[in-house]
């Protein structure tokens, strides 16, 4: 673990590129170790005023709108957040005359010295690492729940280097990290002790040249493990599982439909109905399937991620038990927002892919009024049509990628398009009949008509709870 004393950063010039929630952490935590900031974005200074309030302004240069990427020519070192495209021409240029361009993710982690539980995947990431806090939190420890899910790493370094100042111990015992494949196109010395890929499957599109690329930035998670820490791989999945015959750290893997291999250590697997665990030469039988409280085989192998890093990090056995027959599952993840007149409404905003979609499908026995669409992420929407033959009553399609969607269904025709999301739940709910299921499940990104994922859910929850009982 590369300490703050190594990274000499008092004075030095540092320019952070990307004003949301991980660039802002980033600029305050270089301001703690005295370094020389400069936020850049081109955004005009009326758009991001209420970003720059967390800020010490009198210590901050800012760099905004069209000639924001004057603020790298004079750079000695540049943290750029993950929705910043690595290749992008001005950071290249940066390159060329030897200055390192590094993620958010990277920088904060110098600064902790406490084990880093980091995992990746196209899907299901925030629900595993939710898990791992909740078991960790069940056991008496103390950790950090954060990274791409909510709080920045960076916040986390800031608490700890001001309590290094006051003379006492890291605020953290454990550093649960979740860390996405923009994140990790630019680490250097991001070093995990457990690192796990949950899936792969085809996401992002629009910013990789190929799944192979988006694959290799995913791998990229366990680059700088040693033979003390622990790599851990989805076996079930073949895009995953091939990668483990290169891993540097201790083999561990978890599967839902086969025994363990030979060639890993340990990990998680299925008997029958048990979820059992195996670690340094011990099996236990952590619970029985049905006593997951989340829905869908997906969550399933979510909850084994969880064990496994629950384990190695000492909790007990009864507190992750507990964690699995207690918790409900994220917001916007195949949330239940209510049921009314027989009808149940779910939310799954965050399925922003095609897979993501389609494991919603197949989680939900009921007939299904599906609302999908949104903007396009490069995705393979004739991927979703048998699902939809087969499960859902109504497609009802929104945003940009409406016409999109609607021609990749094949000769299914219950398709109705609309113009917006309250048209949708309204139509739905005028249609839908006693035991279906109406799912915000939109297999494409929110930008077109939301602020994110997140604003797009609630929208519909509220959309949903407005409706006359």
């Amino acid at each position: 673990m590369v300490g703050v004393d190594t990274m000499q950063l008092a004075g030095t010039r540092v320019t952070v590129v990307g004003l949301a929630r991980s660039g802002i952490a980033a600029s305050r935590l270089l301001q703690e170790v005295g370094a020389s900031v400069t936020v850049a974005d081109r955004k005009e200074r009326g758009e991001v005023l209420r970003q720059l309030e967390s800020l010490d302004r009198s210590t901050v240069q800012f760099a905004l709108g069209s000639s924001y990427e004057s603020a790298l020519d004079r750079a000695d070192l540049v943290v750029i957040s993950p929705g910043v495209p690595y290749r992008m021409a001005a950071l290249e240029r940066v390159r060329q005359r030897g200055v390192k361009v590094i993620s958010e993710l990277d920088l904060a982690s110098r600064f902790l010295s406490v084990p880093i539980l980091a995992l990746t995947g196209t899907n299901g990431k925030s629900t595993t690492v939710t898990l791992i806090g909740k078991m960790l939190e069940q056991s008496g420890k103390r950790a950090f729940v954060g990274g791409n899910l909510g709080t920045a790493l960076s916040e986390a370094a800031i608490h700890a280097l001001q309590a290094r100042k006051l003379g006492q111990p890291c605020p953290y015992e454990f550093l649960v990290v979740e860390v996405s494949s923009f994140q990790l196109e630019t680490v250097e010395q991001f070093h995990p002790w457990i690192a796990g890929i949950l899936n792969v499957t085809v996401d992002h599109q629009d910013r990789y040249a190929s799944l192979d690329e988006y694959i290799a930035a995913k791998n990229r998670i366990f680059e700088n493990l040693t033979l003390s820490d622990y790599a851990l791989f989805n076996l079930d999945d073949p895009r995953v599982a091939s990668l483990r015959k290169n891993a540097k750290g201790r083999v561990l893997g978890f599967t839902r439909t086969h025994a363990l291999p030979a060639d890993v250590t340990g990990g998680a697997y299925l008997d029958q109905d048990r979820i059992m665990v195996t670690l340094d030469g011990k099996t236990h039988e952590i619970c029985r399937r049905n006593e997951v409280t989340i829905i869908g085989d997906h969550n399933v192998e979510n909850a084994m991620m969880a064990m496994i890093y629950a384990q190695l990090s000492g909790c007990r056995l009864p507190d992750i038990r507990q964690v699995l027959r207690e918790f409900p599952g994220l917001e916007h993840a195949l949330e239940v927002v209510r049921e009314r007149r027989g009808v149940r409404y779910v939310n799954d905003s965050k399925g922003t892919n095609v897979d993501a979609t389609l494991k919603a499908l197949e989680s939900i026995d009921q007939p299904i009024w599906l609302i999908a669409g949104g903007r396009d992420k490069g995705g393979d929407f004739s991927r979703l049509a048998l699902s939809i033959r087969r499960r859902v009553k109504r497609l009802l399609l929104i945003g940009e990628a409406a016409h999109l969607i609607a021609n990749a269904m094949g000769n299914y025709q219950a398709i109705e398009r609309v113009e917006t999301l309250k048209e949708a739940v309204e139509f739905a709910a005028s249609g839908a009949e006693r035991g279906d299921v109406v799912l915000l499940s939109p297999a494409c990104a929110s930008f077109d008509m939301f602020v994110d994922y997140q604003d797009r859910g609630r929208q519909f929850k509220a959309l949903v709870q407005s409706l006359p009982s």
